[in-house]
């Protein structure tokens, strides 16, 4: 744990990592073995182990930006964005590896229980990822080069409370996973352009 250094954007962990540092621009993140935050869509189960920083975004509307790389080394290894109500109200949006080893776009919108989708395989070794608020509409949005957007999913989270947003980083099933960060930015600006994200 790096006890020196502030996380950026006043992030609190909610969850700490197994590690993190911050060199410059880029916040790394380790997970711990065995660590998620998904409630099963089945029988409810929640995992809240995940490692997870918050902070309070702007009012109205904002967006949160950032590139990652992940250390992938295990099924779900993964690192996102989050956004965040309580626990039964949350969503992330992850560079993930699925089962076959392959990286990929993932996302969560939960409400009361998980509903999970892959949006696509991921042939760069980073991608960036962005959350906008838009009055009570949230939007996915990844992109390999940061100005080419392509829109994940949009959703509401009909959440009673206040929302706050952030970053995560898990590895479910297995040993730890590393997430890098950079360029990660919260700005209070709108999203003018739903499906191209721009």
């Amino acid at each position: 744990m790096n006890a020196e250094a502030a996380l950026p954007l006043s992030l609190e962990w909610v969850t700490a990592p197994a590690s993190w540092s911050l060199d410059g621009d880029v916040l790394s993140v380790t997970a711990a073995a065995r660590t998620d935050l998904f409630t099963d869509p089945l029988d409810g189960a929640r995992r809240r182990d995940a490692a997870l920083a918050l902070t309070v975004p702007p009012d109205g509307d904002w967006q949160l930006t950032a590139r990652l790389r992940v250390g992938f080394a295990g099924t779900w290894d993964a690192g996102g964005l989050v956004v965040h109500a309580g626990d039964d109200h949350w969503a992330k949006l992850t560079f993930e590896r699925a089962p076959d080893g392959t990286p990929g776009v993932y996302s969560v919108v939960t409400r009361g229980r998980s509903d999970d989708a892959v949006a696509g395989a991921v042939a760069a070794d980073a991608l960036w990822l962005r959350i906008s608020r838009t009055g009570e509409r949230f939007a996915f949005h990844s992109s390999e080069d940061g100005h080419a957007w392509r829109l994940v999913r949009q959703f509401a989270l009909g959440a009673p409370g206040p929302v706050r947003a952030g970053i995560g980083a898990q590895s479910p099933v297995g040993e730890g996973c590393r997430a890098d960060f950079d360029h990660l930015r919260l700005t209070p600006t709108t999203l003018a352009h739903l499906f191209d994200g721009r």
